[in-house]
Formats: structure tokens, sequence, C-alpha cells
């Protein structure tokens, strides 16, 4: 299927996918965010080794994963899910 050949419902189910994969990344930023002030908040108020830096880092990987997926496009996802889905309507059409 050629760039030239999507049709305009395909392209609004597609926007609305990458719409979804964006909003799907900021909540994430927003609670990775949110959540590690509580924790550097915790580790302030009780003292000792500074151990907020950890679930910090560890997840920060992760978010960091998350966006370049999402904005970068690193998941090959698109193509590979569009060409199994094309393979199988042309084997459900090849089906009496």
């Amino acid at each position: 299927m050629s760039r030239s050949s999507v049709e305009p419902d395909d392209i609004r189910t597609r926007a609305r996918r990458r719409v979804g994969m964006k909003m799907g990344f900021y909540i994430h930023a927003l609670v990775y965010v949110l959540v590690n002030l509580g924790l550097l908040a915790i580790n302030i108020i009780t003292g000792g080794v500074r151990w907020h830096v950890w679930p910090l880092l560890g997840w920060g990987v992760g978010l960091a994963i998350h966006g370049a997926v999402t904005f970068i496009g690193l998941r090959g996802g698109d193509g590979l899910h569009q060409r199994m889905l094309e393979q199988e309507i042309e084997r459900l059409r090849g089906r009496p």
C-alpha cells in the first residue's frame, strides 16, 4: 500500500492512534515527575542515604524509551502491524 493510496479513514485512524500514543507519553511523564518529587520529599524528610535517585534513574530509562518509541518511531510497530494486518486480510479473502 503506497502513501498515495491511503484512504482518509485510514489516515484518521492512524492520526488518532498517534495522538493516543503522545497523550499516553505525556501522562507517563507527568506521573513520573509527581511520583519522583514525592519520593524526593520523603527522602529529604526521613534523611539518610539519597535512595530516591534509583527509582528516578530506573524509571527515567523506561520513560526515555517510551519517548523514543512515541516521537522518534523506534518501534517499527506501525509498519509491522500494517503488514500483518494486510497479510491476514489476504488470507481471509483467499478462503471460501
